[in-house]
């Protein structure tokens, strides 16, 4: 499992991220982007699909994880994953500013999967994510940050590296071979 979280410039870091994933990739990928109510996530799956060898299709009430796809958080909605790994939304109050809130999302992942998830945080503006990636790699998760230096916006990686630490800190370009190899070794 790996799951992905992003704020201000995640666009660009999620095509370069998810375009250098491997096509026999296993694991499940799970994004969170900042949206809003308004966002239209159907169209940006179809762009980031252009660049990934995975599927990228929108996450969806009570549907499974799935290996070997993307799954991207809706816009308005906090994503969760269930213990059975079923994905639920909620309309709960926005997380540090943001529904869908990364911080969120990875405190879900951290009690369904545990050390069998990989969290990584690039870009963004705010600290969303930080306290999510701590409470992962308090169930042996591993965690992955985007070197601040290399970020769009570098609160998000830094707020991330300062509250979690990491077991990687690389730049956005060095991401896509290391989640290949952790996860086809």
């Amino acid at each position: 499992m790996i799951v992905i979280g992003c704020s201000m410039g995640g666009f660009n870091a999620l095509r370069t991220v998810l375009g250098g994933l491997d096509r026999s990739l296993p694991a499940a990928v799970i994004v969170c982007c900042h949206a809003g109510p308004g966002s239209d996530v159907e169209v940006l799956c179809e762009l980031l699909g252009t660049t990934c060898a995975l599927p990228v299709v929108e996450a969806r009430e009570r549907e499974p994880v799935r290996p070997a796809t993307v799954q991207v958080a809706p816009g308005g909605y906090h994503l969760l994953v269930e213990l059975a790994r079923r994905f639920s939304l909620s309309v709960d109050a926005p997380v540090s500013y943001a529904r869908p809130s990364i911080d969120v999302l990875f405190a879900s992942i951290a009690d369904s999967y545990g050390k069998d998830a990989v969290g990584v945080v690039l870009t963004g503006a705010n600290a969303d994510g930080a306290e999510g990636l701590q409470r992962m790699r308090g169930r042996g998760a591993l965690a992955v940050i985007q070197d601040p230096a290399t970020a769009e916006a570098a609160r998000m990686p830094q707020a991330a590296l300062d509250r979690a630490g990491a077991d990687h800190c690389l730049a956005l370009h060095a991401i896509p071979g290391l989640l290949n190899r952790l996860c086809l070794a």
